[in-house]
Formats: structure tokens, sequence, C-alpha cells
């Protein structure tokens, strides 16, 4: 019943007449399931087959409505439609569904053309935002525990819920406008919603390329995406490959010769992400 429930539905949106093993699907369902006084056993099996496609789709279509909006609904639902079909749910939780969809789009990208660029950088920034609500945080830093600690061996971790990224495209405050719209919609009357609906294309004609690094993390609760300097990523991302204080510092200075402000904005940085509980309680 699970692989006839999980089949991919028929491109109208109801079950499929025939199974991958090529027997009709009507005969299928009337090995496992009985018909009722007003539906056949296909027809019954087909209710569940609907509703847990569409719940799949709902789930996709709630997690990524950036992604929705520089593709639009109709060719983000032939997307969520490949997508499943390939990476189908594996997880207890539905909160994962997404979690290969950035590599689906890389090695897919038919399915986003032309906006290839920014609906990859969209879907790694909105799998950010997933990560960022709810993965797990560590007890924070102390700042007590450094006092003795040698930055040749220190190593800090930074909490799970923290993904750096960097984009292409400056999509943290696109995807701020969109998803403020997706609450004013939810809260909307029809009329409403039909008007909201239009700034969404001049929202995707913005989108101009620009690097952007940033930081998506989680602080008393609520999501924030943090934009961050070159170094400031650089020092980030060696601190999340394992490397010492002493070598993320010297990666954010870079190649070139080190400034002479360095130590003190080194502290500032420090200081700030140490406030936001971004480093883990050294074991």
């Amino acid at each position: 019943m699970a692989r006839a429930v999980m089949l991919p539905l028929a491109p109208g949106g109801g079950m499929r007449a025939g199974a991958p093993s090529g027997r009709p699907m009507k005969a299928v369902a009337a090995d496992f399931i009985k018909p009722s006084r007003r539906l056949t056993s296909f027809e019954r099996l087909e209710i569940y087959n609907r509703q847990y496609w569409f719940r799949l789709k709902d789930c996709l279509y709630d997690d990524y409505p950036g992604l929705r909006a520089v593709l639009g609904d109709r060719r983000f639902e032939r997307l969520a439609c490949a997508y499943l079909a390939r990476h189908p749910s594996q997880s207890f939780s539905l909160r994962n569904l997404g979690r290969r969809l950035a590599g689906f789009l890389e090695s897919e990208p038919r399915w986003t053309a032309p906006h290839e660029k920014p609906a990859l950088d969209m879907a790694r920034l909105e799998w950010a935002h997933v990560e960022a609500y709810d993965n797990e945080a560590k007890p924070p830093l102390e700042a007590e525990s450094l006092l003795a600690a040698a930055p040749a061996r220190l190593r800090l971790k930074l909490q799970p819920h923290i993904t750096l990224l960097h984009l292409d495209y400056e999509l943290d405050g696109f995807l701020i406008q969109i998803r403020r719209a997706e609450r004013l919609r939810t809260q909307a009357s029809n009329a409403l919603e039909e008007r909201r609906s239009r700034p969404r294309r001049g929202l995707r004609r913005r989108l101009r390329p620009k690097p952007l690094f940033l930081a998506v993390h989680r602080h008393r609760d609520a999501v924030h995406y943090k934009r961050l300097e070159p170094g400031q990523f650089r020092l980030l991302s060696a601190l999340q490959a394992n490397a010492t204080v002493a070598g993320a510092c010297q990666a954010a200075a870079g190649a070139g010769a080190i400034p002479g402000d360095f130590a003190a904005r080194l502290k500032s940085w420090f200081e700030t992400w140490a406030a936001l509980g971004w480093f883990c309680r050294l074991r």
C-alpha cells in the first residue's frame, strides 16, 4: 500500500492508471483494498495517493516562497513534482523534505532556466532558513573559559543552526519582502490577495547579480540574516572547517598585508558573535 500511495500522480492530478510493473492500478488496488458501497478499490486508494502528494507539495510551497517568486507558481509546481519524484520523502518529519533541493537544482538546471543562478541561491538560502529555525542550539560559550586558552590550539565550534552562505545575488532583502507579502496574503481577502500578487513580478525584475556573504542564524527564537564582510566570512568558514582561532584569524586577514587596526576589528567581531551566542561552550 505504501508503494501505491507514494506513486507519483498522473499529469491531471489523479492516480495513475498503471503501476510501474505494468499492471493496471485497479488490479493493484483490489489486491489489498475492498470496494465500499460508493467507491471502487481504485477510488479509495486514489484518495490516499492524492492526499499524500498534495501534502508534500504544500510543504514545499510553504517552505520555499522565495523560489516560487523567482520561478512563478506554475514552474514551481513542475519543479516540485520532478524533485519529489527523484527524491521522495525519506524522513518521519516533512521538515527535511527540501534537504536535497539545492543539489537537485545544480544537477537539473533545466527546471529553473533561465533563472538558474538566482533560483539556486534562493534554494540554498531558504534551506538555511529551515536549519536556523529549528536546528539544535548547544549551550553557548562562556567568556571566562577563554582566559587561559591559547589561540594557536583553541578551536571554537559554531552553533549547528548557523549556515554561512556566499551567494551571487543579494537575496536576503528580497526574501524578507516575499515572506512579509506571504503573511499579508494569508490575512487578506481574495480581492486584496489579487492586488498584492502583482509586486512579485516587479521584485523578480529587480534581481541583479551582486556577491553577498551571509550568516543565517537563530537568535531569541527568531531567524535572522546577518551580512558579513569577506574577512568575517573567511574567518567563520575556517572555524566551521575546524581551524584553530589563530588559523582562522590568519584566513580572515587574507594574502595581503594585515591592516593596522586588524586586532581591534577582530576583537569587535568576536564580541558581537559571542553576544549572539554563535559559539558553543568549550568541552
